[in-house]
């Protein structure tokens, strides 16, 4: 089975490298001859843990190829589109980039090719692409399905390689069969649906999972308030066997990033085309950028100014596990401390060098003991494991006023209740 993976950006390549694993012929391929070049080269768009050794590894056995060629496309019986939807500060997604990059390949398919499309898009896109090729090539047989992307930066590789079940959109009952031979080294747990039902499974997960997340985190503020502790409340809400012990109710930061904004935005538009009100999606949009404010409502009450301060940030990456800054709201939080008059000092184990933009707001230490020396408050900008290692004492002795601010509560084991120390996090008890 030869396969194409169109876009080389963390979902193509993981997807790529996963499926050159396990045996089968890949050809990683994207317009830009750059990134093309720059994998051809070894070097990967993205850190991505174990991704550089899997790349190199499909390479070698000659399983995994890069591509800039759209004649290569003929060649290949299954097409995985796999671009990474971009997305704008406002969470509005690109949607045109993905769909003019397939349709430019609309030429070079092959009759009886499988087009699988795991790119986050609105409801209702495969159709449109399936009418588009009708209209540019009529009477051509190639079929399209939806396996809606459910990757997870630093966990990405063991999400695909062993998901917990796999949710797929098909046209025809043939498709199945295809879709379920590709996918069985990787899982039977197949979920099958119709392509309109598998794009809407992807909005509605990623919807719940940010309703869930502006849910806790708006009672959280009212917790602080009242005296009651939300990760008390938390457990509570988990004994319940409606609710459950995986349930996405963790108090911590806002949601960032992108993914679960961007199918909010979905939702919000596809309601509005029909005239359909929406409060619920609008209102969870709302509570978000209403939370995203919360550390630095705490700096200011713990250091009143901010003028002549140094504030440090352990971590200011997206996420553990990957060097994505962008849409990082430690980062945010450092531009906003930077234009009130604070000294910004992080640490962040997968940042080596700042982009340019950032290089005059932020400097940029070389590990936890530098970056706290002298600090008036530090806030948990990302719960990389290393900072566990943290000691309380420690921390007390090198900084000005020891003030931890951690939303998560990532470091309540070493600093809740530590003499000497302000820790303030989410829901806490005032």
């Amino acid at each position: 089975m030869n396969i194409a993976v169109l876009g080389m950006w963390h979902l193509g390549t993981v997807t790529a490298g996963c499926l050159a694993n396990v045996g089968y012929s890949v050809a990683g391929y994207d317009q830009n001859v750059d990134a093309v070049a720059t994998l051809q080269q070894g070097s990967l768009p993205v850190n991505e843990p174990g991704l550089s050794e899997l790349i190199a590894t499909g390479v070698g056995q000659g399983l995994l190829s890069f591509t800039s060629d759209p004649v290569k496309i003929s060649e290949c019986d299954t097409i995985w589109v796999a671009y990474d939807t971009p997305v704008d500060e406002q969470d509005r997604a690109d949607v045109d980039f993905v769909v003019s990059s397939i349709e430019a390949l609309f030429p070079y398919l092959k009759e009886g090719s499988l087009i699988i499309v795991s790119s986050q898009l609105p409801v209702g896109t495969i159709f449109q692409l399936e009418r588009r090729l009708q209209a540019n090539r009529p009477g051509i047989s190639v079929s399209f399905a939806c396996l809606p992307e459910n990757l997870r930066l630093g966990k990405a590789i063991e999400v695909f390689n062993h998901p917990d079940r796999v949710v797929a959109g098909v046209r025809r009952e043939k498709d199945k069969k295809r879709i379920a031979a590709l996918l069985q080294p990787f899982s039977d747990n197949i979920i099958w649906m119709s392509v309109e039902s598998a794009e809407m499974t992807k909005h509605a997960i990623n919807a719940f999972l940010a309703t869930s997340v502006a849910f806790i985190n708006e009672l959280s503020g009212i917790c602080e308030h009242y005296g009651a502790d939300v990760s008390e409340v938390e457990k509570g809400l988990k004994s319940d066997h409606r609710i459950g012990q995986q349930a996405y109710l963790r108090p911590g930061e806002a949601f960032a990033g992108g993914t679960l904004a961007r199918d909010l935005k979905y939702l919000n538009r596809l309601g509005q085309d029909k005239e359909l009100p929406t409060p619920l999606f609008s209102g969870v949009i709302e509570s978000n950028e209403l939370h995203k404010k919360w550390a630095r409502r705490k700096l200011t009450e713990v250091l009143r100014t901010f003028t002549g301060k140094r504030v440090a940030l352990l971590g200011l990456t997206y996420k553990p596990g990957t060097d994505t800054l962008r849409r990082s709201e430690a980062v945010e939080t450092a531009r906003w401390l930077n234009e009130r008059g604070a000294e910004v000092v992080a640490y962040d184990p997968a940042v080596k060098i700042l982009p340019d933009a950032l290089a005059n707001v932020i400097h940029l230490c070389k590990g936890p003991g530098e970056v706290l020396r002298g600090a008036h408050a530090v806030l948990i900008g990302t719960p990389w494991p290393e900072f566990k290692k943290l000691e309380a004492e420690e921390v007390v002795s090198l900084m000005v006023l020891p003030a931890v601010i951690d939303p998560g509560g990532f470091l309540s084991e070493i600093f809740e209740n530590q003499p000497g120390i302000v820790y303030v996090t989410i829901g806490g008890v005032e």
